[in-house]
């Protein structure tokens, strides 16, 4: 018998049970929240999605890296989760694309994961229960007493409270123009996207629309924002709990006050519905995976989703009302949960501003929602038009 499936590796949730298998990617000890997500693909796009920071992921398609890894599927320029729990690793990736194995991968981002693990029975637990505190032990920290890593795992800090999207973001502003993504001839607008914790994919969908992208960090304040003269403003997705993004929150009310078309997805939602003056809260096992029903209020239509959040909006469905910052006029709850009638997207009624809690750039996942693109692509085309139409006035 190899060294290999002599080891052993411990999954451990704060409800005291403990899960045994074998090690996957760095040996070591890892915390985190536990999550479980349902893509049957996309594990790439999954582990390289900022919003997994501090978490440990949960697969609960049972064969995971069958086509291996490369760089031309990564979504950021790091793997974020905390670690990663599969059933059966594949034993050799297999595919034309591949330029290394899953295994490999994590290795080399220090991702403490485990495999031969039941991941139904973890699963099930965490629709229970709601999602845990966990950790996985590996190597010589799996020779630890269980109960030394139990009370480990149990103090760790919760997720509710996290302040995570300033850890994850770009260091530096950069520039993604439409001509590297398609498009050709001159830009038709210009957006500020302050990235909370960005996919690769979501500035390329604006790009390739003709729009030149301004990703801004995100402490950006508004003078940031300004100083690109942008016709809307982006605020991506990302990891942490919305009750914290006080600075952001301040800084879309200037963005809403200067009339400037926004467009948000998931904690830009979160963002949204707070700057309107609506409180989040944090689901029990949250939304994550690329096969998540959600109804289009305005088309009628049934929209199968990508998603990856644990906090949600807590605003009426099904009715126009006023925001509770009366400034912003009316708003409605344009998209929702077809599972569990959970806040899905938010729309204002009197200017120009919409969000969506689930990521329409489709990395990975169906593409049903990439029109919300071309919306805001016709929000920025009628705010350059009438700024146009102004300044030939004046």
């Amino acid at each position: 018998m190899s060294t290999l499936t002599q080891e052993t590796a411990l999954l451990v949730l704060e409800d005291g049970t403990v899960h045994r298998g074998r090690p996957y990617g760095a040996r070591g000890a890892t915390l985190g929240e536990a999550v479980f997500t349902t893509g049957m693909t996309g594990y790439q796009e999954t582990l390289t999605d900022p919003s997994y920071a501090r978490q440990i992921v949960v697969q609960t398609a049972p064969h995971i890296g069958n086509t291996g890894v490369n760089a031309e599927d990564a979504e950021s320029r790091a793997v974020w989760v905390a670690g990663y729990v599969v059933r059966d690793a594949a034993r050799r990736p297999s595919n034309w694309r591949s330029e290394r194995s899953l295994d490999e991968e994590l290795e080399a981002f220090g991702i403490v994961g485990i495999q031969d693990v039941d991941t139904r029975a973890v699963t099930r637990a965490l629709r229970t229960e709601g999602s845990m505190k966990a950790g996985i032990f590996s190597g010589e920290q799996a020779e630890r007493p269980v109960a030394e890593l139990l009370a480990e795992v149990r103090e760790q800090p919760s997720m509710a409270g996290a302040r995570l999207a300033e850890s994850v973001t770009a260091e530096q502003a950069y520039v993604v123009e439409p001509a590297d993504h398609g498009w050709e001839g001159e830009p038709v607008a210009t957006v500020a996207a302050v990235d909370l914790g960005i996919k690769a994919a979501t500035p390329h969908h604006l790009a390739s629309r003709g729009i030149r992208v301004h990703v801004l960090p995100a402490d950006a304040d508004f003078a940031a924002i300004q100083a690109v003269e942008p016709d809307g403003v982006f605020l991506s997705n990302g990891p942490g709990d919305p009750a914290t993004a006080d600075a952001q929150v301040q800084v879309l009310r200037e963005v809403l006050d200067a009339g400037l078309p926004y467009f948000g997805i998931c904690f830009g939602n979160q963002i949204f519905g707070r700057a309107l003056g609506f409180g989040t809260y944090k689901l029990p096992f949250g939304h994550r995976g690329p096969n998540q029903p959600v109804m289009d209020k305005e088309s009628g239509r049934v929209e199968i989703t990508s998603q990856n959040h644990g906090f949600a909006v807590d605003a009426p469905i099904g009715e126009v009302v006023e925001a509770p910052e009366a400034r912003y006029g009316r708003v409605e709850v344009s998209h929702w949960s077809l599972n569990d009638h959970v806040v899905e997207g938010l729309r204002l009624l009197d200017r120009p501003a919409f969000s969506v809690q689930f990521h329409p750039e489709s990395a990975a996942g169906p593409h049903d929602s990439l029109a919300l693109f071309d919306r805001f692509a016709r929000l920025l085309a009628e705010r350059r038009a009438a700024t146009s139409a102004t300044t030939e006035g004046a």
